[in-house]
């Protein structure tokens, strides 16, 4: 203990000594520990295999994180790449830990299948080789819903304190060459304290209001007549936007419209981060019902929307059809959910998805889905694709670039920060258009040549690099499989799902020579 001029002890704390250790230790000291919750839902079911294998597993690889740490313990981590390298390792490696219990409470499951498991459900895809849930036990699949939540826990409190002040993972559509308010405030927060420190800043105030509104919703399913493990799970995997569900969706769940209802409240949570981080980084926010990403995504949900609702009026009318009030007000339901989930990237469909795609008529609706899922949700949050702010940054340099054809001499208004989203921040996110472009054709390549047919592989890609594992059942024109595909092409989709979490620009960061320089 060390004493202050006020009197105070300034505290050599468990909480300052846990953060001189790497970060992925605390991550897997953090895994360790979680491993408890499933062991004791299994033993107060009965199922004493299961309880053992995560109990088991638990002890050993909590003592194992206390050896590395004590070997670790002069080792300080102060830079942010070292962050990166460690957010890396946490959606390859140390899903090879998170696996065990898995691999050893299912005996038919390999380890490449469990691997699979943990990288899809820590990076909050979601995808699962298991189609049939009731072939895992039930704490497997409050396991698999523990992952995806705690990895969904990670990018919140990961984007807001190691992505911001290095202006990645969106907030570089925003930052100005000679720097904007925000991003002039990102870089104060950077300079003025190390990652570790920012970690617990915003860890201290994030953690609770996560773990609140996961609460709160399974509170609220409960209370609309879910099953109450059902509900936990479904809160976490919205929460997440993991889509991790152990009853196959919520086209089985007993709670129906009205549970589909609040769920849809909190996909408000995956579409900005207004939503939740207003006054967390002392940045000025626009309000909700102003906010740029927001706006953004009710107006593609309400143009798909329409798309999907009146073309039954225009071109798939049909005379014998049953056209009553009930089966349209269905119809447009299922497609406002649907819509919603995809967008970001949670992959929840509606249980009147069906009367939907019956409703418009169309032959795959789902391509539509597989777009919503390319776009994503909000920067700072944990959905993934591109995101909003990005497909508004390009929106925004297009109609820009339609005025001038009409008005060449004309200059272009709205303020400093509106021009610097239609210049740079158009460039920037035209940039990471490409990369995601062109990773998913080489993730369709390196598909194709485990012997992927092309439909399958572009819908896989997709789904992988845009964190939507439940889009392979509703994407393509037949439901695809996990389980069908070989086991190197589960590898090649795990680790895609790792990239498309982190995002193509960190990894680039990883690489340049510069970022590694002192």
């Amino acid at each position: 203990m060390q004493s202050t001029g006020l009197g105070q002890a300034q505290p050599d704390s468990l909480a300052h000594r846990l953060l001189n250790r790497p970060f992925i230790v605390l991550l897997m000291g953090i895994g360790s520990l979680a491993m408890i919750a499933p062991a004791i839902h299994a033993l107060a079911e009965d199922d004493h295999a299961t309880s053992r294998a995560f109990i088991y597993s638990a002890l050993l690889f909590f003592v194992l994180t206390l050896f590395v740490g004590f070997a670790t313990a002069n080792y300080r981590l102060t830079l942010s790449r070292s962050y990166l390298v460690s957010l890396l390792a946490a959606f390859v490696a140390l899903p090879l830990m998170l696996a065990v219990p898995m691999f050893e409470a299912v005996p038919s499951m390999t380890f490449i299948e469990a691997w699979f498991e943990a990288v899809s459900s820590i990076t909050t895809t979601g995808a699962t080789l298991y189609d049939n849930p009731y072939r895992l036990p039930s704490s497997v699949h409050l396991w698999r819903a523990i992952m995806g939540w705690l990895g969904g826990l990670l990018m919140w409190v990961a984007a807001i304190s190691i992505f911001a002040p290095l202006n990645i993972g969106g907030f570089e559509v925003r930052s100005l060459r000679g720097g904007s308010a925000s991003s002039r405030s990102l870089s104060q927060i950077g300079r003025a304290s190390d990652p570790s420190a920012r970690m617990v800043r915003f860890g201290a105030k994030l953690v609770p209001l996560y773990t609140a509104l996961t609460l709160l919703l399974w509170l609220c399913l409960i209370a609309v007549g879910e099953v109450p493990f059902v509900a936990i799970c479904h809160a976490m995997s919205v929460m997440a936007t993991s889509g991790i569900s152990p009853v196959d969706g919520l086209i089985y769940a007993p709670s129906g419209f009205l549970g589909e209802f609040v769920i849809l409240l909190f996909f408000v949570f995956a579409l900005t981060r207004v939503s939740y981080s207003r006054g967390l980084t002392g940045v000025q926010l626009s309000p909700l019902h102003k906010d740029k990403e927001f706006r953004m995504a009710l107006s593609l949900i309400a143009i798909l929307t329409a798309v999907l609702f009146l073309r039954h009026g225009l071109f798939a009318f049909d005379e014998n059809a049953n056209h009553e009030l009930g089966a349209a007000m269905r119809a447009m339901w299922g497609a406002i959910f649907t819509i919603t989930s995809f967008l970001t990237t949670t992959g929840f469909e509606s249980a009147e998805w069906t009367t939907t795609r019956d409703w418009s008529g169309l032959g795959t609706p789902g391509l539509i889905l597989v777009g919503l899922s390319v776009i994503g949700g909000g920067v700072a949050t944990t959905a993934g694709g591109i995101k909003l702010l990005r497909v508004y940054a390009l929106w925004k340099h297009g109609q820009r670039e339609i005025e001038r054809l009409v008005h060449p001499s004309s200059v272009g208004g709205a303020g400093a920060s509106a021009r610097q989203i239609r210049r740079q921040g158009a460039q920037i996110s035209w940039v990471f258009f490409m990369i995601f472009a062109i990773s998913i054709s080489g993730v369709m390549v390196l598909l194709s040549l485990t012997g992927v047919q092309f439909e399958t592989a572009l819908v896989l890609a997709v789904s992988a690099l845009s964190t939507t594992g439940p889009l392979a059942s509703i994407g393509a024109e037949s439901p695809i499989s996990y389980a069908g595909v070989p086991d190197l092409a589960k590898v090649i989709l795990a680790l895609a799902m790792a990239l498309g979490r982190l995002e193509a620009l960190a990894i680039i960061a990883l690489l340049n020579p510069e970022f590694w320089r002192r």
